[in-house]
C-alpha cells in the first residue's frame, strides 16, 4: 500500500507486521460439553474440501463453492475489524484468543513499547468496501486461508498529552490489507487464527 498511512502501516513500522470467538463458533462450528472422545480432525461445515488437499498443495478459489467462501468470509471480517480495534485498544486478553501463538507474540510487543513511550493508538474502524478469499493452503497439518481485505480506517498516532504525532483523526484511510487464517487439522478448537498479515 504505497503512500498511504493505514493501520497495518503502522503495525509494520514498529515491528509491525481467527475471530470474535462467539461469531465465529456460530459461523464455522462449535465445541460443546458433550463431545465424548475426541475427534482426530475437525473440519467446520462446509470446509470439508480442506481435507482432499495434498500437502503444500493450494486449492484454486475458483474450484471453491461460493457458498464455502462466503460462509468463511463473514468469520473473517469479524475477526478483521475485532482485531484492528483491540490492537489499537492495547488489549492483549482479546488478541490472544484470536492470534496464533507468533503472532500475538508481535503485537504483544509493539503494545508494550507504545504503552512504555506513552503513545497511543486512535482507531476508528469505518468499514469492509471488500474481502476476498485468495487462496486455501494445506501445510503439514495446518490449513490455511488467504484473505484480502479493503477497509476503510481513521487512524492517528498522539502522545500522553493528546499530541498529534501521526496521521489525521479526520481523514479516512482505504487500506489494502492480506491476511492468512490457519487452523490445526488435529485440533477441535473450531477458530482460525490470525497467523500472517501484509499490506499493498
Amino acid at each position: 500500500m504505497s503512500n498511504q498511512f493505514g493501520f497495518i502501516d503502522i503495525i509494520l513500522l514498529a515491528m509491525f507486521a481467527g475471530f470474535i470467538i462467539l461469531r465465529l463458533r456460530n459461523i464455522l462450528g462449535r465445541k460443546t460439553g458433550h463431545q465424548g472422545k475426541p475427534m482426530s480432525k475437525y473440519f467446520p461445515k462446509g470446509m470439508e474440501i480442506l481435507k482432499d488437499i495434498k500437502n503444500n498443495e493450494a486449492i484454486k478459489t475458483n474450484n471453491v463453492d461460493e457458498d464455502v467462501k462466503k460462509q468463511f468470509l463473514k468469520g473473517a471480517e469479524a475477526a478483521y475489524e475485532q482485531i484492528i480495534t483491540s490492537f489499537a485498544k492495547g488489549d492483549k486478553k482479546l488478541l490472544k484468543t484470536l492470534l496464533t501463538k507468533s503472532m500475538f507474540n508481535r503485537f504483544s510487543e509493539v503494545i508494550d513499547t507504545r504503552n512504555k513511550k506513552q503513545i497511543k493508538y486512535e482507531t476508528t474502524f469505518i468499514g469492509i468496501k471488500s474481502a476476498k478469499v485468495l487462496e486455501f493452503k494445506k501445510i503439514e497439518n495446518i490449513y490455511k486461508v488467504t484473505v484480502n481485505f479493503i477497509s476503510e480506517i481513521i487512524t492517528c498516532v498522539k502522545d500522553n498529552n493528546d499530541k498529534l504525532i501521526e496521521g489525521n483523526p479526520e481523514t479516512i484511510k482505504t487500506v489494502n490489507d492480506i491476511w492468512s487464517f490457519s487452523k490445526n487439522m488435529w485440533s477441535q478448537d473450531p477458530t482460525w487464527y490470525l497467523a500472517d498479515t501484509s499490506s499493498k
